[in-house]
């Protein structure tokens, strides 16, 4: 009998949790004839009752394991820890609010028994997803895919399904420390599939994306795998500063043959204002690379697990 195990990011879930387990292990039941499963909630520093209601559950569940952060190291950070935990045939990801339906997961599996090692989803968005956050995500992929050499997918979530080999290359080999997971599945190459799915409705609580939350997870994407906007600085630097030359050659020109240089008090103001306004955003964009690289030095754990329970040794 094959394995498979399913990894449940939670933070501050309390009002979904359950009916979220009660959904995932009545589709996993209808598995068991060909799967022996294991449920993975990975609880990144939840600040509500989520960690007293899955304790309760992996009560009576043994193979119900939970991974408890000993604070908020972010969504990404969480699905890591539970690949690391697992050592299944087939390894999925998905998020806990009901988003990413559970009755997908026979599709997801049909996928890896044809032979697929990552099966991604590809969102559906629905009328109920706000028109800003379809905007926002359209042109952020088109951005990403302008400026990178790794196509990834308009659309492309974080509910996904891995094999075991895919599974021991980032245990082993891809261990950086700001990883943009959509990114980095695309990277590893490996035969992929995709299956759509329409977005449910959220069981309860409320989004824990906020707008900064997703730029910063964008500007993450950007940095970790596209060098283009270094170019483009000094591109655009050169350009700027050539400007900038054939600019001084003009006024030298006019000082010395008219005998009075004309009123050029504006222009002097706008130049300055553009070309200060231009170094500060490239030194903004190295700063960007250089914070990346500071991350990588200091080579702090991905993650600290204060509890585990139901993992065994």
């Amino acid at each position: 009998m094959k394995t498979v195990t399913v990894i449940c990011p939670a933070y501050n879930e309390e009002d979904v949790i359950g009916a979220f387990y009660r959904e995932l292990k009545a589709v996993l039941s209808g598995l068991s004839a060909s799967y022996e499963s294991t449920i993975i909630f990975v609880v990144d520093g939840a600040e509500d009752s989520t960690l007293d209601i899955l304790k309760r559950i992996a009560e009576s569940d043994a193979s119900t394991q939970i991974l408890s952060f000993s604070k908020n190291f972010g969504h990404q950070m969480a699905l890591l820890a539970g690949i690391d935990h697992a050592h299944s045939d087939a390894v999925i990801m998905m998020d806990t609010d009901l988003q990413h339906p559970p009755s997908l997961l026979p599709a997801l599996l049909r996928k890896f028994e044809e032979g697929y090692e990552v099966v991604y989803t590809i969102r559906e968005d629905t009328s109920e997803i706000p028109w800003f956050k379809r905007a926002s995500a359209k042109l952020f992929y088109r951005m990403l895919n302008l400026i990178t050499q790794v196509p990834i997918t308009e659309n492309a979530a974080d509910f996904r399904l891995i094999s075991r080999r895919v599974a021991t290359v980032f245990r082993n080999h891809i261990r950086e420390r700001n990883q943009f997971m959509r990114g980095l599945f695309a990277w590893v190459g490996f035969r992929s599939a995709g299956v759509p799915f329409t977005v449910g409705k959220r069981g309860g609580g409320r989004s824990k994306y906020s707008l900064l939350s997703m730029v910063r997870f964008g500007i993450n994407g950007l940095v970790a795998f596209s060098k283009r906007p270094l170019l483009a600085a000094a591109v655009l630097g050169f350009a700027l500063a050539a400007f900038g030359f054939c600019f001084a050659a003009v006024t030298v020109i006019q000082y010395l043959f008219y005998s009075t240089l004309p009123s050029g008090w504006a222009t002097l103001v706008s130049l300055l204002t553009i070309f200060s306004g231009t170094q500060l955003i490239f030194l903004g964009i190295l700063g960007l690379y250089i914070g990346a690289i500071f991350d990588e030095v200091k080579g702090r754990p991905h993650y600290i697990i204060e509890e585990k329970i139901n993992c065994g040794t």
